[in-house]
């Protein structure tokens, strides 16, 4: 079966470049992924494959069934990749660059999209030679709140059938191509956006005793936020407050009235991440108050973390170092950013990796969500090749 796969996946090389080309050239922003969901459904009808269309709006589900597929006890393993795009504006010079202006899949997911309808070409041949049933899913909306994973969990994407374990892979262009990493247990953090109008009366910055300056509130409160972090959280527990955006709209001589504030609160624990939150909004509120002013704090509560099952990414761990062979694949740190398969993971048995695209001799090392963000396109044949081995293992537990 090894052989068969990647000798397949080779085959099909050309085609998964082609296909990765299209998408990338053809980007479309999160929920609005009408044309690439058309595309991805005819891909899958060429191949034999009728998909479920519409999950989520613009989403899709496959089945592939293998011998006994019906039987009890047959297992059933889900794969799972997102379409959506970033609105960046592509700066790469490439024959595939992005012709939609000022949007770009800068965070791999045309390869995501590729590499599964690649996995679909490779176990749709070789349906009589594995038992169970792979679950394809095309998810739109990974890159914006509430997360197309919560919604396609919502419409049934984990039931009927209900998968005992679930893969999805991440472009790595901080790995290089032609290797894997995997990390088990806390892997990616919670991600919750915060918003804050602290209010005050502005004027004259000459006569500031006549005033109420938003601004040295806003910026008390700032200062005091991180110490949640560094007094309140436990320690061994990782967790990030930063504030990107900080906008006092006055100048040299006027204090304005407001300031608003944009930030990030990002955990790998639950129970702290709603501890956190209301400590947060109670300093914020009543440091604000105690000079005098206001402060109006609103959280949008975005992905969970995400946990990789241990058990499960040991397994398919080992099982890559078969198909990779083991000097290539490597063991991961924990990453702050956030990632909607956490919704996954937080339901079912659930191994998110990494797949690496960096090439040097080729420039290839922009970082995810850069104007110049690329691949090393050989990671295609990986990555359709592995997911389908990894997929026929998981099938073959009992």
């Amino acid at each position: 079966m090894l052989d068969s796969i990647k000798s397949l996946a080779h085959q099909y090389a050309a085609d998964l470049i082609k296909t990765r080309r299209h998408l990338h050239a053809h980007p479309e922003l999160s929920f609005q992924e009408q044309n690439t969901a058309r595309f991805v459904a005819d891909q899958l009808k060429a191949i034999g494959i009728t998909p479920q269309e519409g999950v989520a709006d613009t989403g899709l589900v496959a089945i592939i069934e293998g011998r006994n597929s019906h039987s009890a006890g047959s297992r059933v393993v889900a794969l799972r990749a997102d379409m959506d795009a970033l609105p960046i504006h592509e700066a790469n010079d490439v024959p595939y660059k992005s012709t939609v202006d000022g949007v770009m899949h800068a965070c791999g997911h045309d390869v995501h999209t590729a590499s599964l309808l690649g996995v679909a070409r490779i176990l749709h041949v070789l349906r009589d030679q594995f038992d169970g049933t792979v679950k394809l899913v095309f998810q739109p909306g990974e890159e914006k709140a509430p997360g197309g994973a919560s919604l396609m969990i919502k419409e049934g994407v984990l039931e009927n059938p209900t998968p005992a374990s679930m893969l999805g892979q991440h472009v790595a262009p901080s790995i290089p191509v032609g290797k894997i990493g995997f990390r088990e247990g806390m892997y990616m953090a919670s991600t919750d956006e915060i918003y804050m109008t602290v209010r005050g009366k502005g004027g004259h910055a000459a006569m500031p005793d006549n005033l109420i300056d938003p601004v040295l509130i806003a910026s008390h409160i700032i200062v005091a936020l991180q110490q949640i972090i560094s007094r309140n959280c436990p320690p061994a527990s990782p967790s990030v407050l930063s504030f990107g955006r900080f906008i006092a709209d006055g100048v040299t001589n006027v204090i304005p009235n407001e300031v608003t504030i944009q930030g990030t609160f990002r955990c790998m624990n639950e129970e702290w991440r709603a501890e956190g939150k209301k400590r947060m909004v109670k300093l914020a509120t009543g440091i604000a108050e105690a000079m005098g002013g206001s402060c109006e704090f609103t959280i949008v509560h975005g992905y969970p973390y995400l946990k990789n099952h241990p058990e499960l990414t040991r397994r398919v761990r080992s099982q890559a170092v078969e198909y990779m062979g083991a000097e290539n694949v490597i063991d991961l740190d924990l990453w702050m950013a956030g990632e909607d398969f956490a919704f996954y993971s937080q339901v079912v048995d659930s191994c998110f990796y990494r797949l690496g695209t960096r090439n040097e001799e080729r420039g290839i090392i922009s970082g995810v969500h850069t104007p110049t963000f690329d691949i090393d396109e050989s990671a295609l044949e990986t990555g359709a090749g592995l997911m389908s081995w990894l997929a026929v293992q998981e099938l073959k537990l009992v």
